[in-house]
């Protein structure tokens, strides 16, 4: 009897140190540092986070909390989430030899799984260098940019590498080729910043940074700007400048243009400012011939001949829609996306919230997050997608219709999470205004229904800004309701947002595959 009480108090005894003791494979408690120059600290353990900091290779960090590949520091007095894969133990040294891929063609997806199926996560470029990770047979598991994901291998060669001899920009492609008639160069990287230049198709011009889905590129002497990614290919050597175009009174590379008026009693101002004199008030489909550019605004004359100032975000363009062509993409076939063009309208950003859920969160965030995974499966399918917003930033409605109206969009999708008095309503809906918009808000509402488990609340008229003055097919979709505690906690998961876009995105290409018959 005492012999079976004494092996049981050393069984208890063995149980409470495996309770109380860490396991070797925990990382909590463990000093690491930065293996990589700029590692992001984000706010959550993903990518689809807002960065919050950035880190130097050799910051020492404390983990705090580890979630499958990610690990919760603190460095210094900023505590956040960083990819535990560009961490290192205190005192150790990364191998000194790795594999590296180089992509042999454009536009090689990267896909979040070893599937055509999975979401794509971002592309490469011929000549695009990433580190494999692991082998898979007809996949391989890389990364590049601090993203993890997965590229078919017959479109790719590797290489052995001794990673002390690797540098982290590319030679072969250290320059940004423009594949479109006409590309605005902007002063930051957002579809809203001030135009400082203009460029034309085939002109090559050295990269300087990227951020996101746009490059800094140097235009000439010590003038820079940022453009959209989506319209150019990375290229090597530079190609002498091009002159075809004219310089304006501000040094502005301009050709002149035809605007179309998008409003009724839209003002032409005697100068650039919306706080100068009214000197005419033109309505919807009047047409004027471009004198000059000043910033965000283009010189016109006035049908009395003087001089006058329209603000670009209310007028459509005759090279918008040329702007989008980057490739020769032919006839459309059945489930491509081809030649489309399709703005995606992340609802709210900036000092505008959006509506605030009954457990916190806000809804510009998850919009942004939405719309981002949405992008990526329309590109993915051949479509050229303009968002109305990358960033964090408060886009105005009248400037996210003037989008949808300078690209000429053949769909324009407008992603909000919805809010009311009452924490019992639940749901999702999506809204059209114009009769020309509801075949577009029927079809995207079914295909949703057939992926998200939420309330089905229907395709209904709404009367909102966007939809109203938008003469392109538009629809604004509220994924559930964030004033239902219940619903927001489903509807703020990873995979409730991948299958909501894969729902909108399947509701577009039957829409699309639809419009192939008629």
């Amino acid at each position: 009897m005492g012999i079976r009480k004494n092996i049981q108090i050393f069984l208890s005894f063995i149980l409470l140190l495996t309770l109380i003791l860490p396991s070797s494979s925990q990382a909590n408690g463990d000093n690491v540092q930065s293996s990589v120059s700029n590692l992001n600290m984000r706010s959550g353990p993903g990518l689809a986070y807002p960065i919050i900091a950035s880190l130097q290779k050799g910051d020492q960090m404390l983990v705090l909390e580890q979630q499958g590949e990610w690990f919760k520091v603190r460095h210094g007095v900023s505590e956040g989430w960083v990819a535990s894969w560009y961490t290192t133990p205190i005192g150790e040294t990364k191998k000194t030899t790795e594999q590296r891929i180089v992509s042999k063609v454009d536009r090689l997806n990267v896909r979040s799984q070893p599937t055509l199926d999975a979401a794509v996560l971002t592309q490469l470029s011929a000549g695009d260098q990433a580190t494999l990770i692991a082998d898979h047979g007809n996949w391989v598991e890389i990364l590049i940019n601090q993203i993890k994901g997965f590229v078919a291998k017959e479109y790719i060669t590797i290489q052995t590498t001794d990673s002390k001899s690797v540098k982290p920009k590319r030679t072969d492609s250290d320059h940004f080729e423009v594949s479109v008639d006409k590309l605005n160069v902007r002063a930051k990287p957002d579809l809203t910043a001030k135009i400082v230049a203009t460029v034309s198709k085939d002109q090559r011009f050295k990269i300087i940074e990227k951020q996101h889905n746009w490059i800094k590129i140097q235009l000439e002497e010590e003038k820079i700007g940022w453009v959209y990614s989506f319209y150019g290919t990375l290229t090597a050597a530079p190609k002498a400048p091009s002159d075809k175009t004219e310089k304006t009174k501000d040094n502005k590379a301009l050709e002149t243009q035809t605007l179309f008026i998008v409003y009724n009693g839209t003002n032409l101002r005697s100068a650039p400012s919306t706080s100068s004199e009214v000197v005419y008030r033109a309505n919807a489909g009047e047409s004027f011939e471009t004198v000059g550019q000043s910033g965000d605004w283009y010189e016109v004359q006035t049908p009395d001949g003087s001089k006058g100032f329209i603000a670009n975000w209310v007028v459509s363009t005759n090279e918008s829609k040329k702007e989008l062509q980057q490739q020769q993409t032919g006839d459309r076939k059945k489930g491509t996306l081809n030649g489309l063009t399709i703005v995606i309208d992340p609802g709210h950003g900036g000092n505008d919230n959006g509506t605030t859920g009954a457990r916190g969160t806000d809804e510009k965030g998850i919009t942004l997050r939405t719309s981002v995974l949405l992008a990526s499966k329309l590109q993915a399918a051949g479509a050229q997608v303009v968002m109305t917003r990358d960033t964090d930033v408060y886009v105005d409605l009248i400037k996210r219709v003037a989008v949808s109206h300078q690209f000429a969009a053949d769909a324009f999708i407008s992603v909000h999470y919805d809010s009311t008095d009452s924490s019992a309503i639940n749901g999702f809906t999506t809204y059209y205004t114009h009769g020309y918009q509801k075949e577009l808000a029927l079809s995207v509402n079914k295909s949703l229904g057939n992926k998200i488990t939420l309330r089905d609340r229907g395709a209904q008229p709404g009367n909102y800004f966007v939809l109203r003055e938008n003469r392109q097919n538009a629809i604004l979709i509220e994924l559930g309701f964030l004033s239902n505690p219940s619903e927001e906690r489903a509807v703020t998961t990873e995979k409730f947002r991948e299958q909501a876009s894969l729902g909108v995105y399947n509701g577009i290409i039957n829409y699309f595959d639809d419009q192939l018959k008629k």
